[in-house]
């Protein structure tokens, strides 16, 4: 760990990413309220709000009735996550010009690590930055560019304008121009961590600020508060690499798939996404899980547990498995609102063992699934469609099945 003198890092967050991407898309739709809904029905809720309907009083995670009654102009569009998935990636080739990507957070989130030649200029790369997106990729996807001695601090500055903002946060002007912040303005002080804060006589941030390092280790129960202190201070850290534990997916079922026949059917399309994904990534899974659950996250759970497999059939035979346990229970899990998989307990696939009690003649046909599926893999790929599956492929309504942009998860252009 160690304390910076200057800006090392600039953040770039683009404005209303999925509401601009359509304006920009469509320019039939600039200059007018925008809402983005995960699939083509008024029984939704809205996953992007463009900027003039943020005036009119729409937020994101309404529902479209109750948009509707605040701005009855706000123009729907059904999400369309390959067009996202395409614009990003060009949108990071053209930043990735001015100052090197560092990482990228989120679909609208690119972390940036200044060079040293840069870090004196650090207002005007950023200048710079918004520059190259309006001139190669267009005025309506606006950004707000953040600068700071951190990538936490530099995220925090991209945020304190929005949008089409432009923020230094020098490590020298510490804590003031954090004082005005919430704490819940904080990236990793969510409604929990802001309740033992409370409990612990921090309400501002000042009282964060004049924390001991130990004693925010002590409020979060592990490192984490200790380190975000630290980040706060404008030291910078390193954070140790993620491992990835899992691959899986959801999806929220439609009234008339709300059945054990379509909710099977949804739960077998999900899990073949997964794993190929998976594939993909060079993973195999001990472990699967299905889930169906309500409105409050509740409903049925079952796992099942088998040695390493990465084919379909294998990982298509145990969600049988258990979506048969799942009707011997009735309807009622079918009945739910969604339904998820993952595909857990995951070892790279050069470490797969096979299993000793497995005869020569398992052992045989077990390689010839995992030669099919790699081989169902290469063919989709290169058709850019599921041509080739292991039983049928029935899609959910709605399209994008498997291959939704997540708050940490951008999908491959393989995923659609």
């Amino acid at each position: 760990m160690r304390k910076p003198a200057g800006v090392e890092r600039l953040y770039v967050d683009f404005d209303s990413f999925f509401a601009s991407a359509e304006q920009h898309l469509q320019p039939s739709l600039r200059g007018r309220p925008v809402g983005i809904i995960p699939l083509d029905t008024a029984h939704t809720g809205l996953i992007a709000v463009s900027r003039e309907g943020k005036r009119a009083g729409v937020k994101r995670g309404m529902w479209v009735r109750e948009a509707r009654a605040l701005c009855p102009d706000l123009v729907l569009v059904p999400a369309r996550h390959d067009r996202y998935v395409a614009l990003h990636a060009e949108i990071v080739r053209v930043v990735d010009q001015v100052v090197p990507v560092a990482g990228v957070r989120s679909i609208d989130e690119i972390d940036c690590e200044l060079l040293p030649s840069e870090q004196a200029q650090s207002r005007e790369v950023g200048r710079q930055v918004k520059e190259a997106v309006r001139r190669e990729i267009g005025p309506t996807l606006t950004c707000s560019v953040g600068l700071g001695p951190n990538e936490l601090l530099a995220k925090i500055a991209a945020e304190m304008e929005k949008p089409d903002g432009l923020v230094v946060l020098h490590p020298a002007d510490l804590p003031g121009p954090l004082l005005h912040l919430k704490l819940e303005d904080v990236p990793g002080i969510a409604a929990g961590n802001a309740r033992r804060l409370a409990v612990a006589g921090v309400s501002t941030m000042a009282d964060l600020w004049n924390l001991a390092p130990k004693h925010a280790r002590a409020i979060w129960g592990s490192v984490e508060g200790e380190r975000l202190w630290a980040l706060i201070h404008g030291y910078a850290v390193e954070r140790p690499e993620t491992v990835r534990s899992m691959f899986g997916h959801g999806r929220v079922l439609p009234q008339a798939w709300r059945n054990p026949e379509k909710a099977g059917a949804c739960a077998r399309y999900l899990v073949v996404k997964a794993a190929r994904r998976m594939r993909r990534a060079g993973f195999a899974a001990r472990v699967l899980g299905l889930w169906f659950t309500d409105r409050r996250s509740a409903g049925w759970y079952g796992e099942d547990r088998f040695s390493p497999a990465f084919d379909d059939h294998t990982i298509l035979s145990r969600l049988a498995l258990l979506v048969d346990h799942a009707r011997r229970q009735g309807e009622a899990p079918f009945r739910s609102r969604s339904v998820h998989v993952a595909l857990s307990g995951i070892v790279p696939m050069e470490d797969v063992v096979r299993d000793l009690f497995e005869s020569g003649e398992e052992g045989r046909q077990r390689q010839r699934w995992e030669q099919l599926s790699l081989i169902a893999d290469q063919l989709n790929k290169r058709y850019r469609r599921p041509v080739l599956s292991l039983g049928p492929a029935v899609e959910p309504p709605g399209g994008y099945a498997g291959a939704k942009i997540a708050f940490n998860r951008i999908p491959d252009p393989e995923d659609f």
